[in-house]
């Protein structure tokens, strides 16, 4: 995102509209100079426009040995500063045009605001990528708060955890403080281990509730490290729990972060969005550890009141670190296609006729908690049959309609949920071994259609579904809303797809979790 103070240096357009003589670039012809010099000073904060198409032709080109002189129609925007080309006949010159080179006094205001601009600048080509997608800085202010509060954290939970292994003390025992601080940090590598092992898959399909879920495990390993010095006894304990649940939380943020920042890198510039954000990292992380260290100067006297400053600040800062990372990840607009947001996009699609943007999908999808999901009437879900549900006949009718041109097959599912064992309808979508993008856009886009008839017509289909014996004519009604549902998703495809691209959606892949991926073969006998 570009701020307002910034003017890009690689730009092909100016940002202020200007205008020159027509006659001053067709002809291009150099106008001699007399040699008077005038003492004037432009102004700094006059607009681009001024500067650049300043006429008066006695201020143009007066330094000593110069008797004529052209102005090019080239202007370079480098590091805040507009700068002209001037050819005097002999030589090529690039020359400031916003009062830098040719100002002979200083005004105070604009000076200062000169420097300001200088060093805003100088911050953001420091901390920012040239090219990033509009959300960007939203997103970095959040990462701000953030890193700064767990930082401070994790500088007070050390401390903690050193003077529970006695460190600073004339009784403390080296070697098996030692010891017990390598055999915590071996047992949360085991664990980040078997954990990134595990979910490999969610990483791309579930990662803003990953990474959520990772923050919050992360903000408790805190507290439990806060907790060493109230039981030294168990630092063992305690302390590797609390590691485990940190390396947890690292794996998923490297595992995470090349997915959040090419969310970002608008110009194939992931190395420069990757460059960066380290930077901003080293450097609020700094800030974090100068809070803490503030605050310990400022008790150092009071040693009672300097013991309970972690227990005071934990619930604050933690509170503010979650905050940060709740709100940058609702600044992260991911472009690929996973279940649920080729759902969201596919019913947006049906219902008003348009394909949501990235933006709008990472407002409606939320952070995704397993808990704010299947609570709509008939979800769809992409998996196989599982023989353990109840199967309606319609389920088992489905099976035996496929054919070799099949890629995929839709049927119903009725599942019991949670801890009353609710009972739930849904349409799930099976897919066949070989069944490519396209396929599970048109299943998905059928599924929906589907589900919006049964929506229509709720109590009819209710009973069709459960009955265990339909009739002919029954069976016939399912398989020709199948199909003209079909139909229609067939016809919507190829515009769909138009529109998803237009976008920036990454439509050629879509992001399926482990479940999602498991597939039926056809088998003909």
């Amino acid at each position: 995102m570009q701020s307002s103070f910034y003017t890009p240096t690689n730009t092909h357009h100016l940002p202020i509209p200007w205008k020159i003589p027509e006659t001053q670039f067709t002809t291009q012809k150099c106008v001699p100079k007399t040699r008077k010099r005038p003492f004037r000073a432009f102004n700094i904060t006059n607009s681009l426009r001024t500067s650049i198409g300043y006429e008066p032709e006695e201020t143009v080109g007066k330094e000593p040995g110069h008797t004529k002189e052209c102005r090019l129609p080239v202007v370079i925007q480098r590091s805040g500063k507009v700068s002209r080309y001037f050819w005097d006949g002999g030589s090529l010159q690039l020359v400031g045009v916003d009062g830098g080179a040719t100002s002979f006094s200083f005004d105070f205001d604009d000076g200062f605001r000169r420097l300001y601009r200088i060093c805003t600048m100088a911050v953001r080509d420091f901390f920012i990528p040239k090219k990033v997608s509009d959300n960007y800085m939203d997103y970095v202010k959040w990462k701000f708060l953030h890193r700064v509060f767990s930082s401070a954290l994790q500088v007070l939970a050390t401390q903690a955890m050193f003077r529970a292994i006695g460190v600073g003390f004339s009784r403390s025992l080296p070697s098996a403080a030692a010891l017990n601080w390598v055999l915590k940090d071996g047992l949360g590598r085991l664990s980040r281990c078997i954990y990134t092992a595990s979910q490999a898959s969610a990483f791309d399909t579930n990662l803003k509730r990953v990474r959520f879920s990772t923050s919050i495990l992360f903000s408790l390993s805190i507290g439990v490290e806060l907790l060493t010095p109230a039981f030294p006894k168990y630092f063992l304990l305690l302390a590797s729990v609390a590691n485990i649940a940190k390396q947890i939380s690292l794996a998923c943020l490297l595992a995470t972060g090349s997915a959040v920042h090419r969310s970002f890198a608008i110009a194939d510039n992931l190395g420069e969005v990757s460059a960066k954000s380290q930077i901003q990292t080293v450097c609020f992380d700094n800030l974090g550890l100068l809070l803490a260290a503030s605050l310990n100067m400022l008790l150092k006297n009071n040693q009672r009141l300097l013991a309970g400053l972690p227990f005071i600040v934990y619930p604050i800062f933690s509170a503010i670190d979650l905050l940060g990372i709740y709100q940058q990840l609702k600044h992260v607009h991911l472009q690929t296609l996973t279940k649920d947001r080729l759902e969201i996009i596919l019913d947006t699609w049906i219902e008003v006729g348009y394909v949501p943007s990235p933006a709008d999908i990472s407002k409606q999808e939320g952070i995704g908690f397993p808990w704010s999901k299947g609570k709509e009437l008939l979800p769809i879900k992409i998996g196989c049959i599982n023989p353990k549900d109840q199967v309606p006949k319609l389920s088992m009718m489905a099976m035996q309609s496929i054919n070799g041109d099949d890629y995929y097959f839709i049927s119903m599912e009725i599942t019991y949920t949670g801890i009353r064992r609710t009972k739930q309808r849904g349409i799930i979508l099976c897919l066949r071994e070989g069944a490519g993008t396209r396929d599970i856009i048109l299943g998905l886009l059928q599924a929906c259609y589907v589900r919006k008839v049964l929506h229509l017509k709720k109590s009819k289909w209710e009973s069709m579904v459960e009955a265990s014996d339909l009739s002919d004519s029954a069976m016939k009604e399912w398989f020709k809303l199948l199909e003209e549902c079909k139909k229609r998703a067939q016809g919507d495809l190829l515009l769909l797809n138009e529109h998803m691209s237009g976008l920036g959606w990454a439509a050629k892949n879509i992001l399926l979790s482990k479940d999602e991926q498991t597939r039926y073969s056809f088998v003909e006998d």
